[in-house]
């Protein structure tokens, strides 16, 4: 999808098994750069732990791209959220829920005008 759209995404593979900070997926279109944690859920939440929002910001920071979760519905479709609209949850834990991606999330189309 992004790339129909004029960006050049890489899948990062080995997300999550590396001792090193990563994301999913990077894609860049010449002026932006975006870091891209992406979950598909059945469910109506997403938790993350308060280590693996470190990590995001971590590995984008240092990639030099935008950190943004991306968060796929069953049966309803993609959300994106930028990591500071990640509702903060019980403890150190945060959480996209379906209604948070609703109010606070963008998508796909708005996610590429977004970053253009």
């Amino acid at each position: 999808m992004l790339f129909e759209h004029g960006w050049m995404p890489l899948r990062a593979a080995g997300s999550g098994s590396t001792t090193l900070p990563a994301v999913d997926l990077v894609a860049g279109n010449g002026k932006k750069c975006i870091a891209i944690e992406c979950k598909s859920i059945s469910g109506d939440k997403q938790y993350f732990d308060k280590e693996e929002i470190k990590q995001i910001k971590t590995f984008a920071r240092k990639f030099g791209a935008d950190p943004i979760i991306g968060v796929r519905f069953d049966n309803i479709g993609w959300y994106f959220i930028d990591l500071k609209d990640l509702v903060k949850g019980a403890g150190k834990n945060y959480f996209v829920s379906l209604e948070s991606a609703q109010e606070k999330g963008f998508s796909f189309n708005n996610l590429i005008e977004k970053y253009k």
